[in-house]
């Protein structure tokens, strides 16, 4: 039986004022920095962090707009660290939420030293790549464009290469082609990303690859399942909190409160004799005991707190604010 690899998130070290963890230094001509995964919603963005950092750390969907936080992944290798920023989905908003949403993943454009725009090459270049790109061309990071998802690119594909390479060329971007679902591509990928770092530090742990405290990952992975369990209005209108973590021996016991907006919403995730939510439930807890490498104990509550996403109080609460 295959056994899932524990994800090493910050909660694995203690950090304290009076030394907390050291870092070891690196190599000379070790390469580190900070790269911004950019692009429109549904592109693959989280997918191919995942990959790229070797664990689930970012959760995936076929819904547009999953991404809401800015999630670092670390990548460390006898050469370089490379710490992916995946932010949401560059889109028009239509809530506070999505403003605070497109609004992160402005700042991290500015806040990186490379920044990754990730294009679907299954679909010809549309006015949200050219609108992206116009954000990109005011900033003076620099920027490599990633045609994901080569996979599905029909076999004369070279018109969907080519409207991509025109805009790439008129920026003067270098583009490499991959499929974060099927890794081909991401050696190179790799590579050229490490090309452009500069020398540097080790800014995490070797063996760390996320930033986030578990609590995070634990309420993502939650959201995950709800994202790919219902349809139509709910998977937009939730947001999810941890109340409760206690750790034992044998087994760590998880409360969880999914805020929706309306009661409606609340029971098609209670569902029909409480089915939804024990499917949520279930399927919730068989990844977080991944996460985790132990048993878990996940119980799940369902509370209407109307139009959350229109209220900078309610997304302040659970965890939403315009970054520095």
């Amino acid at each position: 039986m295959r056994v899932e690899p524990k994800v090493t998130s910050i909660d694995n070290y203690n950090f304290s004022l009076s030394g907390g963890v050291t870092i070891p230094q690196a190599p000379p001509e070790f390469k580190s920095g900070f790269i911004g995964i950019v692009g429109r919603p549904n592109v693959g963005k989280s997918t191919l962090m995942n990959q790229l950092v070797g664990q689930k750390i970012a959760i995936t969907s076929p819904i547009a707009q999953t991404t809401r936080n800015r999630l670092r992944g670390i990548l460390t290798t006898p050469e370089a660290q490379l710490i992916f920023v995946d932010t949401p989905g560059i889109h028009k908003p239509h809530h506070q939420l999505g403003e605070v949403l497109v609004q992160n993943a402005k700042i991290a454009i500015e806040s990186v030293d490379v920044v990754l725009f990730v294009v679907d090459g299954a679909v010809a270049c549309g006015a949200g790549d050219r609108y992206i790109a116009e954000l990109l061309c005011r900033s003076k990071t620099p920027v490599i464009m990633g045609l994901n998802k080569i996979d599905q690119q029909p076999s004369d594909s070279q018109y969907l290469d080519n409207s991509y390479a025109q805009m790439a060329e008129s920026h003067e971007w270098k583009v490499v082609k991959f499929s974060a679902k099927t890794s081909v591509g991401l050696p190179e990928l790799q590579e050229l990303l490490i090309e452009h770092l500069e020398i540097g530090p080790l800014y995490y742990p070797p063996d760390l690859v996320t930033d986030q405290p578990e609590r995070f990952i634990m309420g993502e992975l939650i959201r995950e399942q709800i994202l790919l369990l219902t349809r139509e209005e709910v998977p937009h209108s939730v947001a999810i909190a941890i109340d409760l973590v206690e750790e034992s021996p044998s087994i760590t016991r998880i409360l969880a409160t999914i805020n929706v907006e309306r009661d409606s919403q609340k029971g098609i995730l209670i569902g029909k004799g409480g089915g939804m939510l024990k499917a949520v439930g279930s399927a919730a807890r068989e990844q977080i005991q991944k996460l985790i490498a132990g048993k878990v104990y996940l119980e799940l509550f369902v509370k209407v707190q109307p139009k959350w996403r229109q209220s900078r109080v309610s997304l302040a609460e659970l965890g939403y604010r315009v970054e520095e």
